[in-house]
């Protein structure tokens, strides 16, 4: 055996750290307290990595995990973790990059929560990319975090691909007909969405029978994919039913389209829309990076005078919508937030890319703006923004933690920034 130990911690991406023989070996899909063996590692990004290892003994922190693809399965690392235990460690490692202490609120569904899913389709397998390996693909039969449905979504569009002879994407050869398969879910409407991201623009009886296999959901899409980039992305369109689904948080409802982002956790949205709305003072609300109209729509629904800016025109076509089927008055427009004149408004709300606010920050910091509500998914970044830029004019007030990522290290912040005197 390669080395043996116990794990005594978890690294900033939710890795198990085992300190032995004057190394650091990060093993996936471990927790402190693990007695683990390690067969085989290898070096990744400038560290040691387990690649072949085994549970010896087990910790009392483990739960037991719902999903039979767990410790192959790329998208949950934690899920092998007591629930109480995961919302502890997020406010630990948040915690431990930015020196803030936090309450967490835990998502109040943990199975079944998600309402969007990639399935990719290729010539090997069709489900979700394995961990730590670009090419490597779980064969999935089920998807307890995304829906109860996904033995439905993956057996029709199986069924499909066998009667049509489509040719699976050839992740090598980078050559196919089919690369993805998107499915959405309005988890409190009941709406479906699936939409099939192809290489080619099939004959009529192939669509028809699309169309046959896929005949319960809401709405259909066909995306036609110009590249050979390995991402669920191509130009939608639709083939029957409606062009958008909808979901409803709280009061507010959302139109959901292919092409359009929309937070993940449907039932953890609202806490996160509520912390936002808890911070914000005042009656002049500036949404920076406002997408789809999240935030401003929601805020506008309860008073706020809200205006929102965001370089995605079809983002903005969509938050329009969304103002308009909710009955609020908000200003979204198409513009680069950098070059955003912030004016007088009470409160800017910041929800940028994981690579931060950068050059915004220093335009914040220059403003007369009182209050900043930064709306963050990685805490690395948000250090990077306060330490950089935004302490030197303003101060940490007051920050929420929401878990919308359950079984994932990930977690969202909500920070707010008040100006020093």
């Amino acid at each position: 055996m390669h080395a043996r130990g116990r794990v005594n911690a978890l690294s900033d991406d939710g890795l198990g750290i085992l300190e032995t023989g004057g190394r650091r070996i990060y093993v996936p899909f471990s927790y402190p307290g693990d007695e683990v063996g390690v067969r085989r590692t290898k070096r990744r990004f400038g560290r040691l990595l387990a690649e072949d290892f085994e549970i010896l003994e087990p910790s009392p922190l483990r739960g037991r995990p719902k999903c039979p693809h767990f410790g192959t399965c790329g998208g949950c690392l934690w899920q092998g973790l007591k629930y109480k235990e995961q919302l502890r460690f997020k406010a630990e490692l948040f915690e431990g990059i930015t020196g803030i202490e936090a309450e967490i609120e835990g998502s109040p569904q943990i199975w079944d929560f998600r309402n969007v899913s990639n399935f990719i389709v290729t010539t090997s397998r069709i489900g979700l990319k394995g961990y730590g390996s670009p090419s490597g693909v779980v064969n999935l039969s089920e998807c307890p975090v995304f829906s109860k449905r996904t033995p439905e979504y993956l057996r029709a569009l199986r069924d499909f691909l066998s009667e049509m002879g489509l040719k699976p994407w050839n992740l090598k050869r980078k050559a196919g007909d089919v690369h993805y398969l998107q499915v959405r879910e309005g988890k409190f409407t009941g709406e479906v969405m699936v939409n099939l991201i192809a290489h080619v623009n099939p004959p009529d009886e192939i669509l028809e029978a699309f169309q046959d296999y896929f005949s319960f959901v809401d709405s259909l899409y066909w995306s036609l994919k110009g590249d050979e980039r390995d991402d669920p992305r191509g130009e939608p369109e639709l083939l029957d039913g409606e062009p958008f689904i909808r979901e409803r948080i709280g009061d507010v409802t959302y139109l959901i389209h292919p092409n359009s982002f929309f937070q993940t956790n449907s039932y953890a949205l609202e806490l996160l829309l509520r912390a936002v709305e808890g911070l914000t003072d005042g009656e002049k609300v500036l949404d920076l990076y406002s997408g789809v109209g999240t935030f401003g729509v929601w805020l506008a629904k309860r008073g706020f005078t809200v205006a929102g800016v965001e370089l995605n025109p079809f983002a903005v076509e969509m938050a329009r919508e969304n103002a308009e089927i909710n009955g609020v008055n908000v200003k979204f427009s198409v513009g680069r937030v950098e070059e955003t004149p912030l004016g007088d408004y009470d409160t800017v709300i910041a929800d940028p890319p994981r690579k931060g606010l950068r050059e915004t920050a220093e335009s914040l910091v220059k403003s007369s703006v009182e209050q900043v509500i930064y709306v963050s998914c990685n805490p690395k970044a948000f250090q990077l923004d306060y330490k950089n830029y935004l302490k030197r004019a303003y101060r940490i007030e007051d920050t929420r933690l929401v878990d919308m990522f359950p079984h994932t290290p990930h977690v969202e912040a909500v920070v707010k920034l008040v100006r020093k005197n």
